[in-house]
């Protein structure tokens, strides 16, 4: 057996499978190949399948009933039934994660293949779905002919596609060595002709060949280099950081879009802040997010212990530990980027101020995000973020209507990720950890405010109805018979009726001035026992006074 073949055991779910299956019995060669067998070799879950195959595209179509051709390049989508979701065992031996030291021994030469029948089926995220349902629901599977590229002219897309005759020659043009990988899923065959299963066990990027030819054909693959060490917790290869560097400005020919897709998988990946790092050393951030930059050695107050643009980084890092959703690592990452254009010297002080900090971010990070075609949603959420993230400063000088204010600008679905952003800068400091008694006494006041305060807007009753259900004037009698009403309703709330309530209108102007008083101030003392009683409870709650 030649060094760069090694048979493994895989479960390939059964409709890839049925694909290759039906390539190969046709004649043809068929393997899998890129970011799905470099997953199953780690043991993780591929989201997508590729095929490469020596079958012309026109070929590939006939064997298969549902299919579509809609490209330059000979990719063809074959649309199968989607079977049971299988639990896959890893091939390093283990199925908890990815260990260098249990990636295959490519020097090993027999595994037995787990037959069909034995997959175990592995219950839907969700709940409660069948694997019936997982069944009915379609798949693409993308099958490529091997190709051989011509010249790259916009470093994105060759200028011409040839079909190629063997797998050697497809493996050629494919960018990092972990991506090169072939697998026959029949046999458990695996090609490796570029040392890919060392460089995985080696937790290393590294481009195919010459890595500055591969940065001059797709320049994207500079990005998908830093976004994979980041996914991954891989170290690029220095050969293929150096290209990197050399070629950086190439990023520039490349469109946005695929930038900023490339750019939201690190900000959601494992290890984000490298992956930051990574930009900054290659220069790549120079032309992405050169404002992250400007914080680079740019002191800050006593409290914190790093420069602005190490602080952005920490803030990202505890968003990333904590998962915190993709939208508070983004605005993590953004939070303090106009600190540098803010900062002015207090010289009695003998500090360094960045006075409004926070609203020039909120443009500022609007601007990046616009530049980088985010969407408009995500731009907004992250402009509201980054514009109050200021906000949670001094509970002691804080108004539970100032909350309020501060719930109506960022809006009810954000307010708690504003919270999370909190603890993001907090954290970024050097901190160990946010004030226990401070944060909690945040998210009690929050809760306050959102809460549904108890008044007679709770009433199935109001005053102009009640000028209509019995003819008198506007005056202190109307508040004295609603407060009255809204005595009964929180004794009983089934009383909240317009029924009831017209009745016990009509009884209660008819008592005395007097007496109306009485029961409408008995009404307000009522009230404010049970609001009193109700923010104790989200005190005790949170363990704040």
């Amino acid at each position: 057996m030649k060094k760069d073949i090694a048979k493994v055991e895989f479960n390939v779910p059964s409709h890839i499978l049925g694909v290759v299956s039906t390539l190969q019995k046709a004649g043809f060669e068929a393997y899998l190949v890129g970011g799905c067998v470099r997953d199953l070799v780690m043991g993780l879950t591929p989201k997508d399948w590729d095929v490469t195959t020596n079958a012309r595209p026109e070929q590939i179509q006939a064997l298969f009933a549902d299919t579509f051709y809609e490209n330059e390049y000979g990719t063809v989508g074959v649309v199968v039934e989607k079977a049971p979701r299988a639990h896959t065992p890893s091939a390093l031996g283990a199925d908890t994660g990815f260990s260098r030291e249990k990636v295959l021994d490519v020097s090993q030469e027999t595994f037995s293949r787990v037959p069909l029948d034995a997959l175990e089926v592995e219950p839907r995220a969700s709940g409660g779905s069948t694997s019936e349902t997982d069944s009915n629901q379609k798949e693409v599977i993308e099958v490529t002919p091997y190709r051989l590229e011509a010249k790259y002219s916009n470093n994105r897309h060759p200028d011409s596609v040839t079909f190629g005759t063997n797998l050697e020659d497809d493996l050629k043009r494919r960018d990092l060595t972990i991506n090169a990988i072939a697998l026959n899923p029949e046999t458990g065959e695996l090609k490796d002709i570029f040392g890919g299963l060392k460089d995985i066990k080696d937790m290393l990027i590294r481009a195919v060949r010459e890595p500055s030819a591969r940065f001059h054909e797709d320049a994207l693959r500079m990005m998908r280099a830093v976004r994979l060490a980041s996914q991954l917790g891989f170290t690029i290869d220095p050969e293929t950081e150096k290209a990197i560097v050399e070629n950086k400005e190439l990023i520039t020919r490349i469109a946005v879009e695929r930038v900023s897709d490339e750019l939201s998988k690190l900000v959601d990946s494992q290890h984000a802040v490298d992956g930051f790092r990574y930009l900054r050393l290659t220069g790549l951030l120079d032309y992405i997010i050169p404002e992250l930059l400007e914080g680079v050695g740019i002191e800050q107050r006593g409290e914190h212990i790093y420069d602005v643009w190490e602080h952005n980084l920490k803030s990202l890092e505890h968003a990333v530990k904590r998962d915190f959703p993709f939208h508070v690592k983004l605005s993590a990452l953004l939070h303090d980027v106009a600190k540098p254009v803010t900062r002015e010297r207090d010289e009695k002080r003998g500090i360094w101020t960045f006075h409004g900090h926070d609203v020039v971010g909120g443009r500022m990070a609007k601007n990046i995000l616009k530049r980088l075609k985010f969407s408009r949603e995500m731009t907004d959420i992250v402009y509201k973020l980054v514009r109050y993230h200021l906000f949670f400063s001094d509970t002691d000088k804080i108004t539970l209507s100032a909350v309020r204010r501060m719930i109506r600008n960022v809006g009810p679905e954000l307010i708690w990720d504003l919270m999370k952003l909190r603890q993001c800068d907090r954290i970024g400091t050097g901190r160990p950890k946010e004030s226990p008694y401070r944060l909690r006494k945040y998210e009690a006041m929050v809760e306050e405010a959102m809460r549904d305060p108890i008044s007679v807007a709770m009433l199935k009753m109001n005053g102009d109805k009640i000028m209509k259900i019995v003819d008198v004037p506007p005056g202190p009698k109307i508040g004295w018979v609603l407060h009255a009403l809204l005595e009964e309703v929180l004794d009983d709330p089934t009383k909240n009726t317009e029924e009831y309530l017209e009745q016990q209108v009509k009884e209660l102007l008819s008592l005395s001035e007097a007496e109306l008083k009485k029961l409408g101030e008995a009404g307000k003392e009522k009230k404010s026992e049970l609001e009193e009683e109700a923010v104790g409870e989200i005190n005790r709650r949170h363990y704040v006074k």
